[in-house]
């Protein structure tokens, strides 16, 4: 797998603690050449055929259709320029209506295969709150003009848990986005990033995180509405149609080889991590190295975040069998098919269950 980091936005979000930068005029033809030299420092890296390439930010939609290029033929000079079996490309929808049709076709012509937009919500209100670029109406004319151009694989992503966010207000959000038909929906509940803005509201007394209760009613809403339309709640932040599954995240979750490229990416190979240094100049990669108890806890931990669970054995094996016990008696573990999971009904505190078996 391959993760592409394009580090620029036109403005910050509220709520955003990930690495990025202001563009500025020339940015991009220098960053293609940076992602360039990086791809042929680290080609001994690239191991196989690998089938997935994600790109994410950042707004990687700010990201000219000819700097893409470069970047992929670069990787096609190591062996890796696809075509990949799974190709997404997180787009913000202000840059969609903006940039048309055309520019999606551009993106599928250079072997993009799904689109994740960065919707968030559909209250307007709230999108003002969150700093977005975009409002309702312009998230629902850039779902129309990716799927004009072709896109039969669409994501978007939402976000629940807003401080004084009405839950009517989230329920007409998340059945707005059904009624948009799209084959995938990412949820995150909103966290409080170090260093963001929103960070600095609650220190300055400016906001008020939305209680647990209310967090609560708002995923299970988001759960009953997905599971009415069809959809499979496969991770506990990840909804599909059957087969629709995004194979990139799903070999996250797996641990699988990944490499990423772009300040602030991060790596892994077996038990080594590596991620690159957050500055946009000659950024460098630092490591850490896993021990066998910390990738043994790693593995459980993702696994239990999938519908798809942890073998039977396995966990037998490494976590104490009367806590396995008691968490199955509570409701909180289920065993079926020879692997333990976290039943849906008790996704939200997934982190707690967790806790108490590792």
């Amino acid at each position: 797998m391959i993760y592409l980091h394009i580090p620029f936005c036109k403005s910050f979000c509220t709520y955003c603690g990930f690495y990025s930068e202001i563009e500025t005029p020339g940015c991009y033809a220098k960053y293609a050449d940076e992602i360039c030299a990086e791809i042929k420092t680290r080609r001994s890296e690239f191991r196989g055929s690998l089938k997935t390439l994600y790109c994410g930010g950042g707004t990687p939609s700010l990201l000219p259709l000819n700097a893409l290029a470069k970047i992929l033929l670069a990787l096609g000079e190591i062996g890796q320029g696809g075509p990949y079996e799974e190709f997404t490309m997180e787009v913000n929808p202000d840059d969609i209506v903006e940039k048309g049709v055309d520019y999606v076709k551009g993106l599928i012509s250079l072997g993009v295969n799904r689109i994740s937009i960065g919707v968030q919500s559909f209250d307007d209100d709230l999108l003002k709150f969150m700093n977005r670029r975009h409002d309702a109406a312009k998230a629902e004319k850039a779902v129309d003009i990716v799927r004009e151009a072709g896109i039969t694989n669409l994501s978007l992503d939402l976000i629940f848990g807003v401080g004084g966010m009405t839950a009517d207000s989230w329920k007409d959000t998340v059945k707005k986005a059904l009624d948009l038909h799209p084959e995938h929906i990412s949820c995150y509940q909103l966290s409080i990033d170090e260093g963001s803005h929103l960070a600095q509201l609650i220190s300055d007394g400016l906001y008020t995180e939305a209680s647990e209760e209310d967090c609560r009613e708002q995923y299970d809403l988001l759960c009953e509405l997905c599971r009415e339309r069809g959809f499979h709640h496969y991770e506990i932040s990840n909804f599909a149609l059957p087969g629709k599954e995004a194979l990139h995240n799903s070999g996250y979750w797996s641990r699988e080889p990944y490499v990423g490229l772009g300040p602030g990416a991060h790596s892994l190979s077996g038990a080594t991590r590596s991620w690159n240094t957050r500055t946009l100049n000659e950024y460098s990669p630092e490591f850490e190295y896993l021990g066998e108890e910390e990738v043994r806890l790693e593995s459980i931990m993702l696994s239990l975040r999938t519908d798809r669970g942890i073998s039977a054995e396995v966990l037998r094996k490494q976590c104490d069998p009367e806590t396995i016990e008691r968490l199955v008696s509570e409701g909180a573990l289920s065993l079926s098919g020879g692997r333990y999971r976290i039943p849906e009904d008790h996704f939200f505190v997934s982190d707690e269950i967790i806790r108490e078996l590792i």
